[in-house]
């Protein structure tokens, strides 16, 4: 969506990434919503979520009856732990990724570093750490879109 068809800027897939993860429900899925109504409306929405959860669900189903069949095996769990730490790796390979191009400023730097400490070091839950650092993160943003505008009308008289 972003580097292969650019569809959507790396500034756009991180608001509308950003919004999915508060909204409820899979992050994925909001994305798939949110991309999906802004090409094509009501039609795109509903088409880009079953196309988001469509395959997935059928190789869902076929490793569910997998491992209900093979999953008490003593061979599986260390599979399992390397799928694990697999998905790990890329959610963090992929968060470093975007943080890298988007070119925080400070303040939005210092709303990551808060938030990553919070859940890391202080082990807090995702709704607490976004209903503590949310407003200060909404305002700070409402600030610096008004600041300009402010600035162009002081260097106009």
């Amino acid at each position: 969506i972003v580097e292969e068809r650019r569809w959507l800027t790396e500034r756009e897939y991180a608001e509308i990434l950003g919004l999915g993860q508060v909204l409820p429900g899979p992050n994925v899925g909001n994305a798939a919503v949110m991309i999906g109504r802004r090409f094509h409306g009501l039609a795109g929405a509903l088409l880009a979520t079953a196309g988001i959860y469509a395959a997935p669900l059928v190789i869902l189903i076929g490793l569910c009856l997998f491992y209900d069949r093979y999953g008490q095996l003593p061979a599986v769990a260390p599979a399992m732990a390397g799928i694990a730490a697999g998905a790990a790796g890329m959610v963090i390979g992929t968060a470093l990724k975007m943080t890298g191009r988007l070119r925080l400023d400070a303040a939005s730097l210092a709303v990551l570093l808060l938030a990553a400490a919070a859940a890391a070091g202080l082990r807090l839950p995702l709704p607490l750490i976004v209903l503590l650092l949310a407003p200060a993160s909404v305002a700070w943003s409402i600030w610096r879109a008004r600041r300009p505008a402010a600035d162009e009308a002081g260097s106009a008289r």
